[in-house]
């Protein structure tokens, strides 16, 4: 098999495109700080370029080590490393250079953030273990997302402010609440091989209460971002429709009902990421790092 094809294949089996998930929220945390202190074309290429890195090097280590659960799984059975397009060596060495690159980047911008890296290489890594152990992994996956914009802010900055950490509480509630969405897909196969999830252990009805539970926090969280920093009219505009978004996203998945969840998983979560961006942008308000 050619180095293309390998790379083409690491490329779907991590799902590159779903980087939109979390990329936008950086990115926003970004502009926040250079609102008040310039960021130069170089920073913001090394920020993402660290995103990338971090989340291809988390997803590659969640296909490798969860390569024998999702042969076992109808729903995961064709990922590239389980039907044999992409050889187990190559996963390995794609995974590790990806985080080399998150390494290098946050090098390039902190050394701060050079010094955090191994701890957040740890924590993406570490959320593909957790399912073995831990109802709570959605949690986890929320945690390891909602690192992006304190990461991105210490980069940029040396220090974590207030601001910053809201914006990941943001992302955790957010992620955890479509993760948790998610996961009834499997909340059958996790059960029968001794997997822990919020559905597998709350039942489906459980886990959707749970799921509307932390994007309410979600929504309450990006409501109290302008008494931190000033944001404009269109922030609340971007707000409202957020919250639109995940209330259609929990109207079209049921206990049962899992026909729509492409939609619910991917063009929900994809408008909320880069509706959010874009409201920042329009806000057009100075802000204080």
């Amino acid at each position: 098999m050619s180095a293309f094809s390998q790379i083409r294949a690491f490329a779907r089996d991590i799902k590159l495109s779903h980087t939109v998930f979390a990329l936008p929220f950086a990115l926003a945390t970004t502009v926040l700080v250079h609102r008040a202190s310039p960021v130069s074309p170089a920073q913001w290429g090394w920020i993402l370029l660290a995103m990338v890195g971090a989340r291809s090097s988390a997803m590659g280590f969640n296909r490798l080590v969860d390569r024998k659960l999702d042969a076992a799984n109808p729903r995961t059975a064709q990922r590239e490393i389980v039907a044999g397009r992409l050889q187990v060596g190559w996963a390995w060495a794609l995974t590790v250079g990806a985080a080399a690159l998150l390494v290098l980047a946050a090098g390039m911008l902190h050394r701060h953030a050079l010094y955090a890296s191994p701890l957040v290489l740890g924590v993406l890594w570490g959320y593909s273990l957790a399912k073995r152990f831990t109802a709570w992994c959605h949690i986890w996956l929320g945690v390891a997302l909602g690192l992006s914009p304190v990461s991105a802010w210490l980069a940029l900055t040396g220090t974590v402010a207030p601001p910053a950490v809201l914006l990941s509480v943001v992302v955790l509630t957010w992620v955890a609440g479509f993760d948790v969405l998610y996961a009834l897909q499997d909340r059958i196969y996790d059960q029968a091989a001794g997997l822990r999830s919020v559905p597998a252990v709350l039942g489906a009805r459980g886990a959707l209460l749970l799921s509307a539970a932390l994007h309410v926090v979600t929504v309450a969280a990006l409501a109290a971002l302008p008494s931190l920093v000033p944001l404009g009219p269109a922030y609340w505009v971007g707000v409202a429709a957020i919250a639109a978004i995940l209330v259609w996203e929990h109207r079209i998945v049921g206990p049962d009902d899992h026909s729509r969840m492409n939609e619910a998983f991917f063009l929900a979560n994809s408008l909320v990421s880069v509706i959010f961006l874009g409201a920042v942008l329009a806000a057009g308000a100075p802000a204080s790092p």
